[in-house]
């Protein structure tokens, strides 16, 4: 299957660690995966996947905001209605639930078919998630 994975870091660097073990957690099972830098590509190539995820940071651990150009880069994406997905909160403080929530609908907004969401504790974990893709 061919996975997107739809980063949008706090800091604009690589992506962060836990992307990265996510996408190889993914790609141990079998799977196609890319990575999509949300602050410096636009989301046109995305309706070309099979499954999307969105991996993201709140934006401060004391509000469950999420960076709001995920939300730019879905709508460019058009034709995402009914597109499998799934969506992944690092874990940073009180309101990463609330942060979890909030991408969610923002999935929701554009269509897509979210069937799995979960908090990332670590890399480690993040790897182990990534590995349950489609099971």
């Amino acid at each position: 299957m061919r996975i997107a994975i739809v980063s949008a870091p706090a800091v604009r660097k690589q992506p962060p660690d836990y992307v990265t073990a996510l996408a190889k957690g993914m790609s141990l099972m079998g799977h196609r995966v890319d990575i999509v830098d949300a602050w410096t590509e636009d989301g046109l190539k995305l309706p070309g996947y099979e499954y999307i995820a969105v991996a993201v940071e709140p934006v401060s651990a004391f509000s469950g905001k999420i960076p709001p150009v995920i939300s730019k880069v879905l709508a460019a994406g058009s034709s995402l209605v009914g597109k499998k997905s799934a969506a992944f909160v690092k874990k940073t403080g009180l309101f990463t639930l609330k942060a979890l929530s909030n991408l969610m609908n923002a999935m929701e907004k554009e269509g897509m078919r979210v069937n799995w969401s979960d908090v990332l504790f670590n890399p480690p974990h993040a790897e182990a998630m990534g590995k349950r893709i489609g099971a």
